[in-house]
């Protein structure tokens, strides 16, 4: 499948929309679902703060590998 390998570039006010749209999404499900994923906080705690700390890592990463060239 072709889809799959075919770039694009967005711009940043492009990426707001997506942005908001995912948010909204997240929202919508967190507060329909909010007694089922109660159960699950501090696993998902540990899953936000692990990909968070991750996702700092390889943008200070790309940051000082981008300022190099």
């Amino acid at each position: 499948m072709n889809f799959f390998k075919i770039k694009t570039s967005w711009s940043n006010s492009e990426f707001i929309l997506i942005k908001l749209c995912m948010a909204s999404a997240y929202i919508f499900v967190g507060t329909y679902f909010h007694a089922f994923f109660e159960n699950y906080y501090p696993v998902l705690i540990i899953i936000f703060v692990i990909t968070a700390i991750w996702f700092v890592y390889q943008w200070l990463k790309k940051m000082k590998s981008e300022k190099q060239l």
